[in-house]
Order: structure tokens, then C-alpha cells, then sequence
């Protein structure tokens, strides 16, 4: 606090506010489409709903069963109209770069449709132990040769999907899905992006004021102090280090237990605060493996391969099914 409160004295603090998200897009509709070796969903009408999985972001996940074939799958249907122009913006973007991805690490979609009363459909695979965040809420705290199994599956997925020029930007428990095998894969590319360049900016390829606060990385919540211009692919390893060191501290970690997480008050964390507090029951491997995710300055902050070399990964030997076991 001492080191905000001198921040504070330095310079004004400047609250960015996130853009309005009424944006006036044209309206497109969507075209049904489908992974060539998922011939199984013809159309939306061969599903049936069982259950509901969860809500959020404007729309609902259900449980689906394949009526011919009996196979389950997740369904999330996105309810706008042609007033939320900038949601389906969204949405169409979401469905183009799901239908680029095909990776082990990554959850994977079967079909992308137009529903009724103008609602975007996505059929993906099924994970039945739900997320991350449900195990957190169980479990609590992790054993760090689970959490470095946890780690090695993410940073395999982003190394694909950095590979692919695709940042996710919203990184967080809830949006790391769990099998009934106990595998962990990235989810939810609402607000990811397809990138050209090393770095974002300028055109606004990496609206910075998208994704969830709190797990944000400095120049993206302040694009300022870079000029504006940073590695989108940094952003997403800050924000697997917040996960991973949530996992260990078992709760938020970025602010005091009991403190109210207002945008405010992120900010002031995440920009202005020191490092953050790792336990002091935790190995060297971790610590450094964390420092190095939450190195402030994006220029500093370790790569997804220099991370998926790093002794905290590299000498974990823990099987997927250990995730589930210690739940």
C-alpha cells in the first residue's frame, strides 16, 4: 500500500472508463457451418435439451443430446437482437475464429447455427467436470504438482492458439473447462482476436477494455503508460499467473482477503501495486514460475515457451486425473 499511496503522490490516478458498448454495426446474419469430421449435428433441431449449465455474457449454456446418435454436447446460445448490433459483432467473431481451431488444449466446437428469434448457436464438446472455477469453489486451495499440470495444459493450448495469431484475453477459471479425465482446456473466445502484428494498438486490434478486470494485465488497463501499444500475447500469461496463483492462495490474490474488487480497486492493484504476495509454503519453483507471469512490465514478462521450459512445469509429473482426485 505504501507504494500506491507514493504512486498516488507521483501522478494523478487516471480512471480510463471502458468504452460504450453501443456501437453501431450492420447487422449479418450468420451462416450455419461445421467441422468437417463432426457430422453428427445436421441442425439445431436434432438436439435436445437436458439441463442448463450456467448463464452469462448475454446467454445460456445448456447440456444437448445428439437425438440419433445419443452424444452429449454443450450448447451456448447467444440471445440478441439487431439493438445489441455490437454482441453479434461479437459473436460472428467468436464463430470465425472457433472455426480455425482444432487442438487437444482447446474446446473444441461441432457447429455454429442460427437459432430462433435471431440467436447464435454454438455446439461444442461437452466437459463434464465444468471449470476450474467449480473445483476452486470445492477445493479451494491446489496442490502445486496439480497446478502444474493445470499450468502445462494452458500454456499448451496458448502456444497453438498464439501460433495461430489468436489472443484470448479473458483467461480465468471459469473459462477453463474441465473433462470427466480431468483435462483442462481453454474455453470462450467471445473477446479474442485475431492478430497481425507483434503488437496491438494503434488500430485497435486489442480493445483493451475487454475481457474480465481482474485479470487484466497492467498495459491493458492502462494502455497509456506504453503508448498504447503492447504484446496481446503477454496479456494472456499475465492472466494464467493471476489463475495459477489463485489456485495455491485460494482466493483472488491480487487484493486483501475481504477487500471489495471494484474496478477502482483493481486498478490501483494491478497497475500501481507491488508484486503480489506469494505464500510463504510456496516451493521457489513456483514463485519464480509466478514472478515471471506477473512481471509488470509486458517487454519483461515471460513467453508461453520460455513458461513451458520453466522447472515449476517442466518437473511436474501429476496425471490429468489428479485435478479431479484432489476435488
Amino acid at each position: 500500500m505504501a507504494l500506491v499511496r507514493e504512486r498516488r503522490q507521483q501522478q494523478p490516478l487516471r480512471l480510463p472508463l471502458p468504452p460504450s458498448s453501443k456501437q453501431l454495426l450492420p447487422c449479418h446474419p450468420m451462416p450455419t457451418t461445421f467441422r468437417p469430421d463432426s457430422p453428427l449435428i445436421e441442425r439445431l433441431s436434432d438436439l435436445d435439451k437436458l439441463a442448463v449449465l450456467g448463464h452469462g455474457n448475454g446467454g445460456t449454456v445448456y447440456k444437448v443430446c445428439h437425438r440419433n446418435s445419443s452424444a452429449v454436447f454443450a450448447l451456448k446460445v447467444l440471445r440478441f437482437d439487431c439493438d445489441t448490433i455490437a454482441i453479434r459483432h461479437q459473436a460472428i467473431r467468436e464463430a470465425e475464429i472457433l472455426k480455425r481451431v482444432n487442438s487437444p488444449h482447446v474446446v473444441r466446437c461441432h457447429g455454429v447455427f442460427d437459432g430462433q428469434s435471431g440467436d447464435l448457436c454454438f455446439a461444442t464438446e461437452y466437459m463434464d467436470a465444468g471449470s476450474l472455477h467449480d473445483l476452486l469453489r470445492i477445493r479451494r486451495i491446489l496442490p502445486e504438482r496439480v497446478i502444474a499440470g493445470v499450468a502445462r495444459r494452458v500454456l499448451e493450448g496458448l502456444k497453438y492458439l498464439h501460433g495461430m495469431r489468436i489472443v484470448h484475453r479473458d483467461l480465468k477459471p471459469s473459462n477453463l473447462l474441465v473433462n470427466g479425465r480431468g483435462e483442462v482446456k481453454i474455453a470462450d473466445f467471445g473477446v479474442s482476436r485475431v492478430v497481425a502484428g507483434d503488437t496491438c494498438g494503434g488500430g485497435g486490434c486489442c480493445d483493451s477494455y475487454v475481457g474480465t478486470c481482474a485479470y487484466m494485465s497492467p498495459e491493458r488497463f492502462d494502455p497509456d503508460t506504453c503508448g498504447g501499444r503492447y504484446d496481446g500475447f503477454a496479456g494472456d500469461v499475465w492472466s494464467l499467473g493471476v489463475v495459477l496463483l489463485e489456485c495455491h492462495v485460494g482466493r483472488y490474490p491480487l487484493i486483501s482477503a475481504g477487500q471489495r474488487a471494484d474496478w477502482a480497486t483493481l486498478m490501483c492493484a494491478i497497475c500501481f501495486g507491488g508484486p503480489p504476495e506469494v505464500p510463504e509454503t510456496a516451493s521457489e519453483e513456483f514463485e519464480s514460475f509466478i514472478r515471471r507471469c506477473l512481471e509488470k512490465d509486458w517487454r519483461r514478462r515471460a513467453t508461453v515457451q520460455e513458461l513451458l521450459s520453466h522447472p515449476f512445469v517442466a518437473r511436474g509429473h501429476s496425471s490429468a486425473q489428479d485435478l479431479l482426485d484432489n476435488a
